[in-house]
């Protein structure tokens, strides 16, 4: 065990932490040894980022363009984090490249959406400064770094029926940049969460298509393309980079060309506190000093165990999250220690995941697309299968009781299912791997009634349960969870399927289930923020010279979730916000 060393001076008894702090080693080196380690030439600097994920990294772009000395401290070997991990949707409404892109959206219709998908548990000056500072942050970046941005034309907001509600979207990602022009950083971005397709240059906006390759000319369209892309960057000599990793790559190009050094196997053991304002960060090698101001983007604590215990409902652990590893809450519990105030932390940006043997994978496309339904440990169905995954796992949590298990679900499909459609990597026809029946994630059997018996839910229910399912399929209409009636359910569905492209029914055996976990992309509970970013005590009052964003902070879309990219695109913008109020405030 680690011993336990006092909280650095500076730090009052109102900011001490119900978790006691460790430091590594039991060793907390001063400033005076800053010197003997070459990588501490410069201890000081004007503003220091806590983070290497998309809010920690716009952060420190925004600084450096500001005119201040700005330092990154990132505690994994790589930078990037959850962000260089993801698809990269970026959810900004009125950004230049959707309005180039002829989206109808204004800033009227911006603040009724979020203000209706937010309800009333962020403050409006929070939401408006978001909606104001996003489209000014997305233009700054690609002023400033090779990070460009491309329509995800077609992926609707996810309450498009709510006022001022995008049916076609508005959401952008990442265009296709050449990771050769990191040099020898390219080695050092985290690694994605699925990896592209050998000799393909594939976007998030792709996969819709991919997935129906098999039965629509638009997927095999889509997979020509992609492959085209890929072979003119082989021949071009690039390693092209999409999605997260083109948000992480071209974000690093942007801070290299800036002269922002960023400090790998750097972590934050806590705050450094002077005269009552946040001066600095403490590290295993000394205290990294910070004129202006601290921001801390170092994400959630979604790989915490006990912080998950603590703070969030049951069942509940680590294994079920895509977050990154090394996302285990120390800035949140720093600041904390530091005075701050906490919000949201029972909640996450969640998602159904299937525990697949080695990662879990989060299942998006495949429990939207006809004939397939979930249900729960009595057999029956509980929830609109294409609805916002958040909300799927938010009805799960509801709703998990001894009498009616929804922790685990079930994902319930066909073979006919199974003859059309990509499967995670699986193409159809193709049967899944043994390690996945292994692991207990995966069953498979020739009847409804066997399947049942071995995912342990009453087979009459199960049978009940596919039986006026597939009665809804003939008719087209979802009577119990209206399933199709959204524009965004019918994202990730068939359009040759009819009459509803969500639903088709289940008759083809042999019959497959699927172990639907309450996974998440990382929690959505941190520091208490203002409109500014700078973190808040409880009573409301702020903290001097300490700045919170991205999953580090308590998130501006509250308990919900408006559109993909809902995650990375508020980080970016509060991170771009935190910069600038520091430069504008000397």
């Amino acid at each position: 065990m680690r011993p336990v060393v006092p909280a650095p001076e500076g730090l009052t008894a109102e900011g001490r932490s119900r978790r006691t702090l460790l430091i590594a080693g039991g060793i907390l080196v001063t400033g005076a040894a800053l010197g003997q380690n070459p990588a501490y030439a410069q201890a000081d600097y004007d503003v220091v980022v806590v983070g290497s994920g998309a809010a920690g990294m716009t952060a420190a772009l925004t600084a450096a363009k500001r005119g201040l000395s700005v330092v990154v401290l990132e505690k994994a070997p790589t930078y990037g984090g959850t962000a260089a991990r993801s698809g990269a949707g970026i959810w900004i409404p009125n950004n230049e490249v959707i309005l180039a892109a002829g989206v109808p959206d204004t800033p009227a219709k911006a603040a009724a959406y979020l203000a209706r998908v937010v309800g009333g548990t962020v403050p409006i000056e929070r939401q408006q400064a978001f909606l104001a500072a996003g489209p000014a942050m997305i233009s700054f970046v690609m002023r400033n770094s090779p990070l460009r941005f491309r329509f995800m034309e077609g992926y609707a907001d996810y309450y498009p029926e709510y006022p001022g509600g995008m049916p076609n979207g508005r959401s952008i990602e990442p265009d296709q940049f050449d990771g050769n022009r990191l040099g020898a950083e390219l080695a050092r971005l985290n690694a994605p969460y699925m990896a592209v397709p050998a000799g393909m240059v594939v976007f998030s906006a792709d996969y819709k298509w991919l997935t129906l390759s098999a039965v629509h000319p638009k997927g095999i369209e889509v997979s020509a393309a992609a492959l085209l892309r890929g072979t003119e960057a082989a021949l071009r000599g690039e390693k092209p980079l999409t999605m997260g990793q083109a948000l992480a790559g071209a974000l690093r190009a942007g801070l290299m060309a800036a002269g922002v050094p960023v400090w790998l196997n750097t972590p934050l053991l806590d705050l450094h506190v002077e005269a009552g304002r946040v001066a600095g960060v403490v590290t295993s090698a000394g205290v990294v000093r910070a004129r202006r101001g601290v921001i801390v983007g170092s994400g959630g604590f979604e790989r915490s165990a006990a912080m998950r215990a603590e703070f969030q409902r049951q069942p509940i652990g680590t294994a079920w999250t895509l977050g990154a590893r090394e996302n285990t809450g120390d800035g949140i519990e720093a600041g904390e220690r530091a005075g701050a105030a906490l919000e949201l932390m029972d909640d996450a940006w969640w998602g159904p995941v299937i525990p697949l043997p080695g990662e879990p994978y989060f299942c998006l496309a495949e429990r939207t697309l006809p004939g397939g339904l979930i249900v729960n440990g009595n057999g029956a169905r509980f929830v609109n299968e294409g609805a916002p995954y958040s909300d799927v796992v938010h009805v799960m949590y509801d709703r998990n009781t001894p009498s009616a298990p929804h922790i685990p679900a079930w994902l319930i499909v066909d073979q006919q299912y199974r003859n059309r459609y990509l499967f995670k990597d699986i193409a159809p026809l193709l049967p899944f791997p043994d390690s996945w029946y292994a692991s207990g994630a995966v069953h498979k059997a020739w009847t409804l009634e066997q399947l049942a018996s071995r995912i342990g839910v009453p087979p009459a229910a199960l049978r009940n349960t596919v039986t006026r399912f597939n009665g809804f399929a003939q008719t087209g209409r979802d009577l119990d969870f209206q399933r199709g009636d959204s524009a965004y359910d019918r994202y990730y569905a068939d359009p040759y399927v009819k009459p509803n492209p969500c639903l088709a029914p289940l008759w083809l055996p042999p019959f497959y289930a699927f172990k639907i976990q309450p996974g998440d992309l990382g929690t959505k509970g941190g520091l208490r923020t203002d409109a500014r970013s700078r973190a808040l005590r409880a009573d409301g009052s702020v903290i001097p010279g300490l700045y919170a964003a991205g999953n580090a902070s308590g998130a501006v879309m509250g308990h919900s979730y408006a559109g993909s990219g809902s995650t990375i695109g508020p980080a970016m913008t509060f991170g771009y916000i935190a910069a600038n109020h520091i430069a504008d405030n000397p």
